[in-house]
């Protein structure tokens, strides 16, 4: 019987175009979240190197915890996952769809 397991990259390109490993990643310890770090991590999952469930076992995280920080590289790229501009980048989401 053949099992059907995902096939994950070795390493994926960074949010600074550089490559990311496992290996690479922050440590699973890592309490200080910069945004390199918050960008590193949304990075290795949107090219598939970790899974969600991953990521939020090794770092401790909430879906929703992680969530928000996809949403907000979306929405803003990395400048909107800097804790002080949350509120700024959020409004200023929030006016843009108004328009449409």
């Amino acid at each position: 019987m053949i099992e059907n397991h995902k096939i994950r990259p070795a390493k994926v390109i960074g949010p600074l175009g550089e490559p990311l490993t496992i290996d690479s990643l922050p440590p699973p310890d890592t309490t200080r979240w910069v945004v390199r770090r918050k960008a590193e991590v949304v990075a290795a999952v949107n090219g598939g190197l970790l899974s969600v469930d991953d990521v939020c076992q090794r770092y401790n995280l909430s879906a929703e915890e992680f969530a928000s920080w996809q949403r907000a590289v979306d929405r803003s790229g990395m400048p909107g996952l800097r804790v002080t501009r949350i509120q700024h980048y959020k409004s200023l989401y929030e006016r843009q769809q108004r328009k449409y």
